[in-house]
């Protein structure tokens, strides 16, 4: 009997399918089931239902169309959460543009450094930011300026001072958008995350990166169309992206909160039914100790497992272990087998992970090693870097597997758990941090000679950034605490907030290593851990 070899015919998950259709899909067949609520801290909240949204979504859509934006063409939108910004990033989605969105906290020379590698055509934003992303952005085809919500003032500059149109001004007949043929691979978004280098990186998002996010999570939380998850995390960041679209692929309701509120966190569960939530290591802290009310919450989702608060607050705690360039968890706990305290959990099933120590080899029990993720790019791993080839290249090793930068250990048992990043990163407040970045404003005012940023411990947030420096002949006659105050007040000028060192300190050596390396766990050592009140 003849043979044949074998050709490649498997069906990708998503072939025919995009994000737009899975809120298409929904607004067909449960309309006028409430999508989104909104929950201002002052206010009546907002509901949306999925039919309401889609509408929304598309006749802005139909508006920035109206103004020559179409598909391929990037915008930025730096808004607060708000209802403009999901009716904003949907419309994206509609159209074909593809929406970038940016940290609320950045500042003049971030946003601009953001919009000189996107090159953007619009930009969305809100009254208190539009002077700031207009000098940043320059020219643009099109910006809009939402209005100020119930009993906010009006702080920003007049339209017309900016050549801004305001959010409502731009929703138009919905007929008049062009239908987009459903393709997985088309760009879908892009969040700036951090890295070892000096700059921040355009983590670049597919259709099926998103439907596959969505998918995973659903599938690793068991969710339903019943449930209810509240979202405070920022919507910019890609937890909270991914939260959506996992409450997008079950049919369910999200509540979207301002930011977070520790006062507010469990009236908000009680008053809406909230079922899930999304947390960060702050969040945890910040609630202990307060009065917990009867509640539905039945899952907190956090960085590992927590018995403790399991029993204050009375739910289960799930620990997901992913990033940006996963969008979903690679390694999670079970709600049956939910695994020690503190552990992240084991390989979850949709990827395939790797723990290698320095030489390569894989790490067996108890010990420590260099995390490695394998997936499918486009897919269930980032697409890209957007237009920096050189990064997306180092993000891989010589067999394609994706270097996380995070060291992990295994015990006996095979449950994994966080050591540390390998990388030279921090973690504030649930915000990955360049060391380098920060080092790099500093060496910009021209008055240090070396400088070391690294880690304090933080009872609160986890890291904040500490710079000791050593000064140059620039700083000479200038005292420490003036050197100091310089260095922290142009790092406020070009850096995010959270990024800006708590402390400066000014030696007159470094501790070195055996290869002329600051010791930077040294300078670590003798910072003792910052316990708020």
């Amino acid at each position: 009997m003849a043979t044949s070899a074998r050709v490649d015919v498997a069906v990708p998950a998503f072939r025919g399918l995009d994000v737009a259709w899975l809120l298409d899909d929904w607004a067909q067949r449960q309309p006028n089931e409430t999508f989104i609520v909104w929950a201002p801290f002052d206010g009546d909240p907002e509901r949306l239902t999925f039919a309401e949204l889609r509408s929304e979504a598309r006749r802005f859509a139909a508006g920035l169309h109206d103004r020559g934006l179409g598909q391929g063409d990037f915008v930025l939108i730096h808004l607060d959460n708000c209802p403009q910004f999901l009716v904003a990033w949907f419309a994206c989605i509609y159209l074909g543009v593809v929406p970038v969105t940016l940290n609320t906290r950045s500042v003049l020379d971030n946003v601009a450094y953001d919009a000189d590698v996107i090159k953007p055509r619009g930009a969305i934003t809100e009254p208190t930011y539009a002077e700031l992303v207009r000098t940043a952005c320059g020219e643009l085809d099109v910006m809009v300026v939402t209005h100020p919500g119930p009993g906010e003032e009006d702080e920003g500059p007049a339209l017309e001072d900016i050549g801004a149109l305001a959010f409502d001004a731009v929703l138009a007949d919905a007929s008049s958008l062009p239908a987009l043929p459903r393709d997985p691979q088309r760009n879908l978004a892009i969040q700036f995350t951090s890295g070892t280098t000096s700059r921040p990186k355009a983590t670049l998002w597919t259709h099926a990166n998103g439907l596959w996010g969505g998918r995973s999570m659903a599938m690793n939380l068991r969710l339903r169309s019943d449930d209810v998850t509240l979202i405070y995390m920022p919507l910019f960041h890609a937890n909270a992206q991914i939260t959506l679209l996992s409450t997008l692929w079950t049919g369910g309701t999200a509540v979207i909160h301002p930011k977070f509120s520790a006062s507010r966190f469990w009236d908000t569960c009680v008053r809406h039914g909230v079922t899930w939530v999304s947390m960060i290591p702050f969040a945890f802290k910040a609630l202990r100790g307060r009065p917990v009310p009867d509640h539905k919450v039945r899952v907190l989702m956090g960085l590992s497992r927590l018995p403790d608060a399991e029993a204050e607050f009375k739910v289960q705690t799930l620990a997901l272990w992913g990033m940006t360039e996963t969008l979903s968890s690679c390694i999670v706990t079970d709600a049956d087998h939910p695994g020690p305290a503190g552990t992240i959990g084991r390989p979850s099933p949709f990827y395939q992970v790797e723990v290698r120590k320095k030489d390569g080899t894989p790490a067996g029990t108890g010990e420590e090693g260099l995390l490695f993720i394998r997936g499918q790019r486009g897919v269930s791993l980032f697409k890209e870097y957007f237009r920096n080839a050189d990064a997306t290249r180092d993000a891989f090793d010589d067999t394609g597997a994706l270097d996380t930068g995070d060291i992990v250990r295994i015990d006996d048992d095979g449950w994994m758990f966080y050591v540390s990043r390998d990388k030279d990163m921090l973690r504030v407040g649930g915000e990955n941090v360049a060391a380098l970045e920060i080092e790099t404003a500093i060496e910009e005012t021209g008055l240090v000679s070396e400088c070391a940023v690294v880690a304090q411990k933080h009872d609160m947030l986890g890291d904040v950034p500490v710079a000791f420096v050593s000064r140059s002949d620039a700083a000479t006659g200038m005292s420490d605490e003036a050197l100091g105050e310089r260095i922290i007040r142009h790092c406020t000028q070009v850096l995010a907030d959270f990024k800006v060192p708590r402390s400066v300190f000014v030696v007159d050596a470094f501790p070195r290593s055996s290869l002329d390396r600051i010791a930077k766990k040294e300078l670590r050592n003798r910072l003792p851990e910052i316990r708020e009140g």
